[in-house]
């Protein structure tokens, strides 16, 4: 069959074509056809269907093993660097999240096949927050001794670098942001492993267990840097609602004091992301998914 990435990888790859050219995305999103292709004839995988509308970082295949298993073929750019996905995966060995079937010299993942179409944002939304605590709890363990994981520290003054240089529209939340991350690197203490980029989109309903995660950017760092993407979720619906003030503070209050974290860190952090990922939106035009990050920045 034919491996055409869906529109939605096109777009997203394609979103910073200077920065695409430079780390070599755009010439494997050319290949990426061919790449597959024989990614799955080197396994001898039977394919079923590539994952449409998809991620916005990879190409996802669904596919059979040889001996009929169903699995996931993932395949993502160099500057995405599967390979770090892939040792968190192998070090967490399917607790808490999606089983490591292979990593191969190509690149490229074999993964565990979940059910896609069911994630926690599938639940209300209390019992969404229930589920995804417990299944962020368990990915929290020790990294091995030796790895090529980013610190949060280091991951996060590199993305800090847009905030520096923010328009003067979000200067005030960009400087209370970097003064946030700031004094949060600087007596941070603990260096769990983290998703990275956890949020009830990447909790997916399973066979092996009722509910595991996908798609780890993995960092070693404080657990309230990880969940502060839960309190951006369902954000449209928040910011909507005439108590979105309040009920964002409150959610901030709720997921701390049920992880036994700190209430300002994760504040602090919450503040950052949100802002950090605002402004990195409004610079590839995306002004719609800005304005609500922003209007919650503003409420922390």
């Amino acid at each position: 069959m034919a491996f055409e990435p869906p529109q939605r990888l096109v777009q997203a790859l394609g979103e910073s074509p200077d920065d695409a050219e430079r780390d070599g995305t755009a010439g494997w999103l050319e290949k990426l056809p061919q790449t597959a292709q024989e990614a799955v004839s080197r396994r001898e995988l039977t394919v079923e269907r590539v994952q449409a509308p998809g991620g916005r970082s990879s190409l996802v295949v669904l596919v059979r093993r040889p001996d009929g298993t169903p699995a996931v073929l993932k395949l993502a750019p160099p500057a995405a660097q599967p390979g770090l996905e892939a040792a968190a995966l192998a070090h967490w060995d399917g607790w808490g999240a999606c089983q490591l079937l292979e990593h191969g010299e190509d690149g490229a993942l074999l993964l565990e096949r979940l059910h896609a179409d069911v994630s926690l944002r599938s639940l209300p939304e209390a019992k969404a927050l229930l589920e995804a605590t417990g299944t962020v709890r368990r990915l929290w363990v020790a990294p091995p001794a030796s790895h090529a994981f980013e610190t949060v520290e280091v991951r996060t003054a590199r993305r800090a670098t847009a905030l520096e240089s923010a328009d003067d529209s979000v200067r005030p939340l960009a400087d209370a942001a970097l003064a946030a991350r700031s004094a949060l690197v600087a007596d941070a203490s603990e260096a769990f492993l983290l998703h990275g980029a956890f949020r009830q989109g990447k909790v997916l309903a399973g066979d092996r267990a009722p509910w595991l995660t996908v798609g780890p950017d993995p960092v070693v760092g404080e657990r309230a840097y990880d969940l502060a993407p839960l309190v951006l979720d369902r954000l449209d619906d928040l910011v909507a609602a005439s108590s979105g003030a309040a009920t964002a503070r409150r959610r901030v209050a709720k997921l701390a004091d049920s992880l036994e974290v700190d209430r300002e860190r994760l504040r602090g952090w919450t503040l950052f992301r949100a802002t950090e990922t605002a402004v990195r939106a409004l610079r590839t035009n995306h002004p719609r998914q800005a304005e609500p990050l922003l209007e919650l920045a503003s409420w922390l």
